[in-house]
């Protein structure tokens, strides 16, 4: 029998992300969140937030709608990463594109005006479906659920302008389920109560 969940939708997509160390217990040499938004009140999009040593510890944010980069700001990075929240940070207009498979590899590249930046995930773990019940994620204000097809990967690399970025992936556990520091996540869809 289907049910209806009754949250009000607030976006659906992918956010798959990339967060790297070079020791298993040592700081971020980088962290990328990179997202491909189908359904928002900005309309559709897709933005790459991105801060690493190849980027000299500075945030750098790339999308193809502005619009809807500050408004994922403010909605949802607020709440679940403070760090790329800031919409003082200015936008670079870039072009998104993927290939691969996750039988083997995943790759998405964004390009602007000077910038040439690839992620790439691979030898992947089994994917699982995960959910977040409203006001569970994120600091502060941040009421929202979410939903979200993780696959995790055990390697991942992060290229800028030929330049490879520093680190390995690292594990998680995510409600006890082992994964990744770098996966993919997609079929994600964000909701909060009406």
């Amino acid at each position: 029998m289907a049910t209806v969940d009754p949250h009000e939708i607030r976006l659906t997509g992918e956010n798959s992300f990339m967060r790297l160390r070079q020791e298993e217990d040592g700081p971020l040499t980088a962290s990328a969140s990179h997202w491909r938004i189908l359904l928002s009140p900005a309309g559709p999009g897709h933005i790459l937030f991105l801060q690493s040593e190849l980027t000299d510890n500075q945030v750098r944010i790339y999308s193809d709608n502005i619009a809807l980069t500050r408004w994922l700001q403010g909605e949802i990075e607020q709440g679940l990463n403070p760090t790329f929240a800031d919409e003082g940070i200015p936008v670079a207009e870039a072009t998104f594109s993927r290939h691969g498979d996750i039988r083997a590899f995943f790759t998405e590249k964004i390009a602007s005006r000077d910038t040439e930046i690839s992620l790439t995930w691979y030898d992947f773990g089994e994917s699982f479906l995960i959910h977040f019940e409203p006001g569970s994620l994120g600091q502060g204000h941040l009421s929202h659920g979410a939903y979200s097809v993780f696959t995790p990967a055990r390697r991942a690399q992060l290229v800028v302008n030929g330049r490879v970025a520093q680190g390995q992936p690292f594990s998680m556990n995510i409600s006890g389920h082992a994964s990744s520091s770098c996966s993919l996540a997609w079929s994600e869809t964000w909701v909060r109560p009406r």
